[in-house]
């Protein structure tokens, strides 16, 4: 390996500062083990940057992470900044920072760990076995088409958004959905709502065809209302869903739910060049600086972050496995039911590292490598 790996770190707001020290934290478990890997510089984003800045999204910040290999972000947002005008909201600085990275795919797994399998909120052999991951089109969709705002007409007023995809733009989501899927079961689930929406008959098209160029994977289509009930009733059917922004976003929260915890879930916004690791849960203002936070969700965004921007499998391996070692042997943070004396967020966090370091100094295996299965 040449040099260092630059990470942009952006704690953003709420719980984000706590859960993405204790990412750092793990982060440099596995340097203690294998040497320097990583150079930490961190930047505002969101609510404490438009304090600090009156903008969402400061220059500096942008600097750092165009000069980043991998950006670790921890959450943005917060009731104190719900007034603010559209442009200066603290979401802003993240739609901006992925518009200006070109990160068009969004991975979001959800996996059910056999010693959590009881907190889903789903019956335990429904539920059991789940592990999927939901590849999701970042940058197009109705959440960036035009013509768009909230309009008087007529005498009254009326909201538009527009749903646009351009055909390189369902390409390449695809492709990356097809080359996901042949490193996991081989299957591709396409979700759209072709029996609607044109834009969904052109993604139906053009998933379609790209498929032809992975004859080794299994490829179906599902329209999004179907999803939605299947990922209820039969979660272990899927193995790689691709679908749109919008329906990714709400499907990814849906099958987040199915862990049993939305602290446990990392997700990773890939472009050609640039990646951004973060937690798929919120701000959580209301348990911020209580030592309440769940970090395992962080965690895992640097885990994924060793997988797809350092090349680093073996040490990605190492922290999932410890991650679901730790979580075995019942240590549990504030927000699972049933645990009367929780850890603390620092407290998950060191234990977590210990077990990574154990792991890598032993040269064990992770439970479950990533390989066709």
């Amino acid at each position: 390996m040449q040099g260092l790996f630059r990470v942009a770190v952006l704690p953003g707001d709420g719980i984000g500062p706590e859960v993405v020290a204790e990412a750092v934290k793990v982060l440099k478990a596995v340097e203690e083990v294998q040497g320097p890997l990583f150079l930490f510089q961190e930047g505002l984003i969101g609510g404490c940057a438009v304090d600090a800045t009156a903008v969402p999204l400061p220059a500096e910040t942008i600097s750092i992470c165009n000069n980043s290999h991998a950006i670790l972000l921890g959450a943005v947002g917060g009731p104190q900044w719900d007034n603010k005008r559209p442009e200066v909201r603290p979401e802003q600085g993240l739609l901006q920072l992925r518009q200006r990275l070109g990160l068009y795919v969004n991975l979001r797994p959800a996996k059910v760990l056999d010693s959590l399998v009881g907190i889903s909120s789903l019956k335990p052999d429904i539920v059991r076995g789940t592990d999927l991951v939901i590849v999701r089109e970042l940058l197009g969709g109705i959440y960036f088409g035009n013509p768009r705002g909230i309009f008087a007409r007529d005498g009254e007023r009326i909201g538009i958004n527009t749903e646009v995809y351009r055909e390189h733009e369902i390409e390449r989501v695809a492709h990356r959905a097809f080359q996901l899927a042949r490193v996991r079961r081989n299957h591709v689930t396409s979700v759209d709502k072709a029996n609607v929406l044109e834009s969904s008959r052109l993604w139906r098209e053009v998933v379609t065809r790209i498929g032809r160029s992975y004859p080794d994977v299994q490829l179906d289509h599902l329209y999004v209302d179907n999803c939605a009930m299947q990922l209820i009733e039969k979660p272990t059917r899927f193995d790689v869903i691709l679908t749109s922004n919008m329906f990714g976003d709400i499907l990814s929260d849906e099958s987040a739910v199915l862990s049993g915890s939305i602290g446990l879930l990392p997700s990773a916004s890939l472009g050609e060049r640039y990646a951004l690791y973060e937690p798929i849960h919120g701000s959580a203002p209301d348990i911020a600086g209580r030592k309440r936070a769940n970090p395992v969700a962080a965690i895992a965004c640097g885990a994924m972050m060793l997988r797809y921007s350092c090349r680093m499998e073996a040490a990605a391996q190492a922290i999932e496995a410890a991650i679901e070692r730790v979580l075995k042997r019942g240590v549990r943070t504030a927000d699972f039911p049933g645990r009367s004396r929780p850890v603390s967020t620092s407290r998950m966090g060191d234990l977590i590292a210990i077990e990574v370091k154990r792991i890598l100094k032993s040269g064990q295996q992770a439970t479950h490598p990533r390989k066709k299965r």
